[in-house]
């Protein structure tokens, strides 16, 4: 049997060291990914969950509290946590994992970090091919939990069956703010951290500015860390999601795009590049955009 054939078999066992290896392969680009990827069934349903929102809303304790939820319902859970690329050594921060420490131990809960690698709202080429591989691991639930920095985690509703968007009671003051993109890709606002003062009233001013919106979106309030309001969350996610006419056509078509971007982009040798822009600033004529059709073998 071919050796990619035998790691997706092993990967759809739930073996997962057989997983760890397999994207460890996709992230790094290295021998098998592609035809690991091309054998992958696209199409296979596993609910994908996202999770954005601010720093320091307590998004990695709610992971943990609806991770908690699932497995002592014996199901089986993969996190795939995306990073900030640390600018020293393009790895994963792992920080706040350690958060998510008690989870390690357990057989049924598969943990990932993975590194943004500059892309815009951290979601990545990699992230995308990623996420179809755990999709083959036959997980009962996929939670992808990325650091919110603004209008930038639309990207995540690409990916992302559902989408959770924590906010905290202190973000009172930046709710009149709310960029448009947010409320679009929300498919649910939880408040976290709702013993804190205000969280009442910022609940119900999120209702208001939401109420004018096209879509009816719930506010749920949970203080993750005392697992309070995360039963309610939990059977909000695993409601059947609801069809939007054409949306899946237009996710696949997102998807396909960020794929076909990042396969162009492969050859693009960034060294060459710098040498290239190193010569051509020497020219009194100079021009980015001449310069770029002359390194893509435009006329």
């Amino acid at each position: 049997m071919n050796t990619h054939l035998s790691i997706l078999n092993e990967v759809k066992e739930g073996n997962f060291k057989v997983l760890a290896r397999a994207l460890t392969l996709v992230e790094n680009n290295l021998a098998l990914a592609d035809l690991l990827l091309r054998d992958l069934d696209s199409k296979a349903h596993v609910p994908v969950v996202g999770i954005t929102g601010p720093p320091g809303a307590g998004k990695s304790t709610l992971v943990n509290a609806i991770t908690n939820h699932f497995t002592a319902l014996n199901k089986k859970i993969a996190i795939l946590a995306i990073d900030p690329t640390s600018p020293f050594n393009f790895g994963s921060l792992l920080g706040d994992r350690i958060r998510m420490s008690a989870q390690f131990n357990k057989p049924n809960v598969f943990i990932r970090s993975l590194a943004t690698r500059g892309a815009l709202g951290g979601i990545s080429a990699k992230t995308i091919e990623m996420v179809d591989v755990l999709k083959a691991a036959n997980f009962d639930l996929i939670l992808i939990e990325t650091v919110g920095v603004g209008q930038s985690e639309v990207e995540i509703a690409g990916l992302a069956d559902k989408t959770i968007v924590v906010l905290v009671p202190e973000s009172g003051d930046e709710v009149q703010n709310i960029k448009s993109g947010l409320m679009e890709i929300a498919d649910c606002f939880v408040v976290n951290k709702a013993d804190r003062n205000g969280a009442d009233t910022f609940a119900n001013n999120l209702k208001k500015i939401i109420h004018q919106g096209v879509k009816s979106i719930p506010i749920l309030k949970t203080v993750a860390d005392k697992n309070e309001g995360v039963e309610e969350l939990c059977n909000w996610v695993i409601k059947p999601v609801e069809s939007v006419n054409g949306r899946k056509e237009f996710l696949f078509a997102e998807k396909a795009w960020k794929i076909i971007q990042h396969r162009k982009m492969q050859g693009i040798d960034k060294k060459r590049l710098r040498e290239g822009i190193h010569e051509a600033l020497k020219k009194d004529d100079f021009n980015i955009y001449r310069f770029a059709d002359n390194f893509l073998g435009k006329d």
